[in-house]
């Protein structure tokens, strides 16, 4: 136990950064996204399936994606999708039309689904509007139908902007570890991932840096002993470096870089998963792994001009109210990612989680 003069908001006996404040460089970055929300099985494939649909008619592979899931990320060796989605957004429904097979399996599973839930939901509308007239109704599953071709939250803004990278940044939703990985854009993220809009190996650097995990377990909601991460408290309002020099971004990429490598280089030769690899770090003693992550955390310190005993929490808390504070007299301030004025490909390297098949991470 530990003796405190009063318990602080967030529960904890470290820095209280419950009164952090949402930063608009950040949220307005569009960069970090929930993965996608398919709403029925009716819409995954396994392999088989997806190849069948796609020797049947080529045009079947423009709405036919592999679908990554946290577990998949953090438990396969290498990590890769093991199924696809039937994914036909942004069209409509006589768009969708010249999919058959794919559309045909929708109709087949999912539309009766819809159907029912539409109505069960109806139900229970009634049984409250007779209780109370005036009482809010709920039109949850009837959007759903209205549009039953399309998966539940298709996250059209997220996969215009993957769309347009070779690669994006991913972590579990919920988690118990600092795992961040590439993922390649032909592959689609499902929604027990976090996703990222970056392929800069700085921007990775930051994220898997112990800052923004400790900001990350501060800020976030919990489930059980896991966290949850959540766009609106944890990324809103993490302050990034807002003056590193070339050379100290260049320091960030390259030791980012260097831990991925090593990672895949182990993974590789033991025939691990990430979640294997990083549960060395439970116990002591030296350990690669823990190595490359000091020496990237060094280097993302040295970035924020952050001395080596300084405590993290407490620094970005203050950085993150100056940031405020600078936002709201209608200064700019240096938002997520590369830092402007930088040449993105000389930061940025090509490696990712594939499909199996397409080349490994």
């Amino acid at each position: 136990g530990i003796d405190l003069p009063v318990i602080n908001a967030a529960l904890s006996a470290g820095t209280d950064v419950t009164g952090a404040k949402s930063l608009k460089a950040n949220a307005q970055s569009g960069a970090c996204y929930q993965g996608q929300t398919h709403g029925h099985k009716g819409f995954l494939l396994d392999g088989l399936e997806a190849g069948q649909m796609i020797a049947a008619d080529k045009k079947n592979a423009e709405v036919i994606f592999p679908y990554l899931t946290a577990d998949e990320l953090l438990s396969s060796a290498p990590p890769h999708p093991s199924r696809y989605v039937i994914d036909l957004q942004p069209r409509d429904t006589f768009g969708a039309r010249a999919y058959k097979l794919p559309l045909a399996r929708i109709e087949r599973e999912v539309l009766p689904a819809r159907e029912g839930a539409a109505l069960e939901e109806e139900k229970r509308n009634a049984e409250v509007l007779a209780e109370n007239p005036k009482a809010k109704t709920n039109k949850h599953h009837r959007n759903f139908l209205n549009q039953w071709w399309l998966l539940s939250y298709g996250r059209g803004e997220l996969i215009g902007k993957i769309s347009s990278l070779p690669r994006y940044i991913v972590c579990g939703r919920v988690t118990k570890r600092p795992i961040f990985e590439f993922v390649s854009s032909e592959i689609r993220p499902n929604d027990a991932l976090q996703v990222f809009a970056f392929d800069d190996d700085y921007s990775f650097g930051v994220l898997q840096s112990s800052a923004h995990w400790e900001w990350f377990k501060a800020r976030c909601s919990t489930l059980t002993e896991r966290f949850r991460y959540t766009s609106d408290t944890v990324f809103d309002s993490f302050p990034w470096p807002q003056a590193p020099t070339p050379e100290q971004v260049r320091a960030v990429a390259s030791a980012a870089v260097e831990l991925r490598t090593l990672r895949n280089k182990v993974m590789k030769a033991q025939g691990w998963s990430l979640r294997d690899l990083y549960r060395t770090l439970d116990t002591p003693g030296k350990n690669p792994l823990r190595d490359a992550q000091e020496k990237l955390d060094a280097a993302v310190r040295a970035a924020y001009s952050m001395k080596a005993n300084e405590d993290v929490l407490t620094f970005l808390l203050a950085l993150n109210g100056q940031l405020a504070d600078a936002e709201a007299k209608g200064k700019a301030i240096v938002g997520p990612g590369l830092p402007a004025g930088l040449n993105p490909a000389d930061y940025t390297t090509t490696d990712a989680v594939r499909p199996l098949g397409a080349g490994s991470a």
